[in-house]
């Protein structure tokens, strides 16, 4: 009989959720022989080896110790909210929650950012709550009680950022939490500080940058060579990466002009364009003309900005069906082409109507390229897309050429030049993100104006010689970079 006894109870036992009494906000204490619950009003006393004191029935499922059986408050009517299943999802720093709900969520949208911990009442029983993977750094109690599921979090470094926000088909509850490395602001020269700061949109998006209300920019960098950011600019205060370039021959891809010195020129997307500490957005207005053996000049678009006549400068196929190509290095034709053609790193292609060059054309004759801007301005360096624009969204690569949409696409580090209304100027590198989310976390933080720069492996900021955001790996050397001295 006893053997049968225990059989019994090990049966039940296996078919019940046993859990803390505390977290079922009861009380547990042992007393006259027996274990007593306590919490709500409410007293569940037990006797061990007999059963459940009266009035309670025998067919409940036996406690052990201080732990209770879930079923048991169940069967008493204990709770009076609906049951709800919950899901988890890793997030980065951070969690995400979903409760599958019996029937729409009846509160609004809850949002808290910036403290420590916070306590949260779901009014729902959700039992899996008690399993979740809690990120390590946060400290998470949870206790199923009448009325709701309480969740009290706090972060033990930092700060901690929630969104609770309803879904509907089917209903369901998100709850997304972030835990948040403290902010940082460091010094660097008179009107210059460097800051790691978040943005919300709505998800939290950290941000390493440099802050300048005064100082000198410049271009830095040498066409076909590339290095680490930090070694194009020795004695920079700061140094973001540049521009796109040809990752075979380090060729720059759009426009840079470097003290008036055009080095490489536009390819159909908007620049920084610059004098002084006076910043601009805006795509290059710049004059081209090649210049013939005989020295008769002609008008040329450049790169995207077709014409009847075009410089191409940008390895890779140019021309069209119909038209000639003239190779050119060192400022000699090396080859007549019939267009599609390729052109290799460290040559430069004028494209014109087949049979109708603008001036007559021979291997080995002279044919030279000039461009500069027009109004002129001793610095530009062309990024894309555009993000900001007098503190609007603007981000739209369509309206540049982009032709493989796939890297903006990507979630990667981003890269950034932007500056805020009253003149502050701003270098930064992004947590992995999007561009277009990017323009959302500038314009939250009151950016006025904003340009991607080159992004992915190319994205870093280095300060006073070190590299601030993280990067896994290697660093990648570049082309060109952004060198702030004070």
């Amino acid at each position: 009989m006893r053997s049968f006894a225990l059989l019994l109870f090990c049966g039940l036992a296996l078919g019940q959720t046993l859990l803390p009494a505390e977290s079922l906000g009861l009380t547990f204490r042992e007393e006259a022989g027996a274990w007593v619950y306590e919490g709500f009003g409410k007293r569940y006393a037990y006797i061990p080896g007999v059963g459940w004191a009266e009035p309670l029935g025998g067919e409940l499922p036996p406690p052990q110790g201080d732990r209770f059986p879930l079923e048991a408050l169940k069967s008493l009517g204990h709770f009076r909210v609906p049951e709800a299943g919950a899901r988890f999802g890793n997030k980065p720093s951070g969690l995400r929650v979903v409760l599958d709900l019996p029937a729409p969520y009846p509160a609004e949208p809850q949002e808290e950012r910036g403290k420590a911990g916070t306590t949260l009442h779901l009014p729902y029983l959700a039992p899996d709550l008690l399993e979740a993977p809690w990120p390590a750094g946060l400290r998470a109690q949870v206790r199923l009680l009448p009325e709701a599921t309480e969740l009290a979090l706090r972060a033990e470094q930092g700060r901690l950022y929630y969104r609770l926000f309803p879904l509907e088909d089917p209903p369901r509850l998100v709850l997304d939490l972030y835990l948040l490395a403290p902010e940082v602001e460091e010094a660097l020269a008179p009107g210059v500080r460097y800051r790691e700061v978040y943005a919300f949109t709505p998800e939290p998006l950290r941000l390493y940058l440099v802050e300048a209300e005064r100082g000198r920019l410049l271009p830095v960098g040498t066409p076909g060579r590339r290095a680490l950011p930090q070694d194009l600019a020795p004695g920079a205060l700061a140094v973001l990466n540049g521009g796109y370039f040809d990752p075979k021959s380090g060729t720059p891809i759009g426009l840079w002009v470097q003290d008036g010195v055009t080095l490489s020129y536009p390819y159909g997307r908007v620049a920084l364009l610059w004098d002084g500490f006076a910043f601009f957005l805006d795509y290059p207005r710049f004059l081209a003309e090649a210049v013939g053996p005989d020295g008769n000049r002609v008008r040329v678009g450049v790169n995207a900005s077709r014409a009847r006549y075009t410089a191409h400068t940008v390895p890779g196929p140019v021309g069209r069906e119909g038209e000639g190509v003239a190779l050119v290095r060192e400022d000699r034709v090396v080859a007549l082409l019939s267009a599609p053609a390729e052109l290799p790193p460290g040559a430069w292609a004028l494209t014109f109507p087949k049979e109708a060059p603008p001036f007559p054309l021979g291997v080995g004759d002279r044919l030279a390229l000039y461009g500069a801007l027009n109004p002129p301005l001793r610095y530009a360096l062309e990024g894309g897309p555009l993000l900001l624009k007098e503190g609007r969204y603007a981000y739209d690569p369509s309206k540049e050429n982009f032709k493989d949409p796939r890297p903006l696409q990507a979630v990667a580090p981003q890269a950034a030049v932007a500056w805020t209304k009253e003149g502050k100027l701003w270098l930064l590198v992004s947590e992995p993100t999007t561009p277009g989310v990017l323009a959302r976390a500038l314009l939250s933080l009151g950016a006025w104006n904003a340009l991607r720069m080159d992004g992915g492996g190319s994205a870093q900021l280095w300060v006073k010689g070190r590299l601030r955001n993280p990067y896994s790996g290697s660093p990648r050397p570049v082309v060109s970079a952004l060198a702030l001295f004070p």
